[in-house]
């Protein structure tokens, strides 16, 4: 049996699937992933949530280069790989999906049952008064206060990021909450954050009721996704993934498939085969 038949076999024999998705999964979407095929970062790491709630010049650097990043990231459309996943669960076989990814691209292709486990790049918090903004707007906001970086461009990096080096960012501008003039912040759980418990609660309630879990290009060496792979250990359930390369979960796999998550998708799911009546 191929490797896709026995993904495909995976599948078929556990019709109630737990599934998360990490980087793997976006990068044929043009979304860069951050490690590489033994789990270490291919770039620096992310910003902390400490070094960007505590400086400004932390702050302006951050969003100098997501003025850049954004133009690409938010023209991010869904690949096979998301595609095949939505078609899975309008058949039912989905007892959840969660991401890891901020970029709403399952959504983008159909899939309904979502949990953005490390939220979403689409919107910008205030860290004082709470309100949420369309990450779209503040855009237009960056340019305005900032014209001449918009003439800018750097190579993409992971989670609308940009790898702008060099640049003058204490004259960057960055502009306050409108209505509080509170710090804003990507709607997402930085390095050193904490995900919101119920976010947690909710996914583990769906492992608890599916009976098996399915990884889908990521490495998990955040424990933040790697603690459902733990759960489903402890529970018994027979965990598979796909991903180019070490994850760190493979001593919990019953199978792992090395491929690039589209062509592993495509071949063990095509859409004939997941045709909705």
């Amino acid at each position: 049996m191929s490797s896709f038949a026995q993904l495909d076999a995976f599948i078929a024999r556990h019709p109630r699937l737990f599934i998360i998705t990490g980087a793997g999964c976006s990068t044929n979407s043009g979304i860069p992933d951050y490690r590489d095929r033994d789990g270490r970062w291919k770039r620096p790491p992310p910003v902390t949530y400490q070094a960007f709630m505590g400086s400004a010049l932390v702050r302006q650097r951050y969003w100098a280069r997501s003025l850049i990043g954004w133009r690409s990231f938010g023209q991010a459309l869904p690949n096979e790989a998301h595609r095949a996943l939505a078609r899975l669960e309008a058949q039912g076989r989905v007892a959840q999906l969660v991401t890891q990814n901020v970029d709403r691209l399952h959504q983008a292709a159909g899939s309904r049952n979502v949990i953005d486990l490390h939220g979403r790049l689409d919107r910008v918090r205030c860290m004082g008064c709470a309100r949420l903004w369309k990450r779209a707007a503040l855009q237009g906001e960056l340019e305005r206060l900032n014209p001449a970086w918009t003439r800018l461009d750097a190579a993409q990096a992971p989670d609308g990021d940009a790898a702008l080096e060099g640049a003058p960012f204490a004259s960057f501008l960055v502009p306050p909450c409108p209505d509080c003039g509170g710090i804003l912040k990507p709607d997402v759980v930085f390095y050193g954050e904490t995900v919101p418990a119920n976010r947690v609660q909710a996914a583990l309630t769906h492992l608890a009721q599916a009976d098996a879990m399915l990884i889908i290009g990521s490495t998990l060496m955040v424990y933040s996704g790697f603690r459902f792979a733990l759960a489903a250990s402890r529970a018994g359930k027979p965990i598979a993934a796909v991903n180019l390369g070490h994850t760190r979960a493979d001593a919990l796999l019953a199978f792992k498939l090395d491929a690039p998550c589209e062509q592993a998708l495509a071949a063990a799911l095509p859409p004939q085969q997941l045709s909705v009546a």
